[in-house]
């Protein structure tokens, strides 16, 4: 079995900390199985962007980041950024039932 110690976590939380507005909100699990170690980041919804970053390179950067860590405990390492709740919806109740109407309407 792949063992870390939380250097990792706290490594994780230092880089994402430095990136966010709301540092308070960051928060990382860890979960180990037969494939590796999977980090789990819950962040702020205003600091989604800023851990994305443009075209998801800020999130790949952080990825290469941790896949390097995870080298030095002979352990493959990935990440995975937990969409935060109440987010808005880009698709509005009344689109949706538009499109479902329509979906009907072809149907028949």
């Amino acid at each position: 079995m792949i063992f870390m110690n939380d250097s990792v976590i706290t490594y994780l939380e230092t880089v994402v900390k430095g990136l966010v507005d709301h540092p308070e909100d960051v928060k990382v699990t860890k979960t180990v199985d037969e494939m590796g170690v999977l980090m789990t980041l819950d962040v702020n919804q205003a600091d989604m962007g800023q851990i994305i970053g443009r075209k998801g390179a800020t999130a790949k950067a952080i990825r290469t980041l941790l896949r390097v860590a995870g080298m030095k405990h002979n352990a493959r390492v990935n990440m995975k950024i937990n969409e935060p709740m109440g987010r808005a919806s880009s698709v509005s109740a009344a689109d949706m039932d538009a499109a479902i109407d329509d979906l009907k309407a072809d149907l028949d």
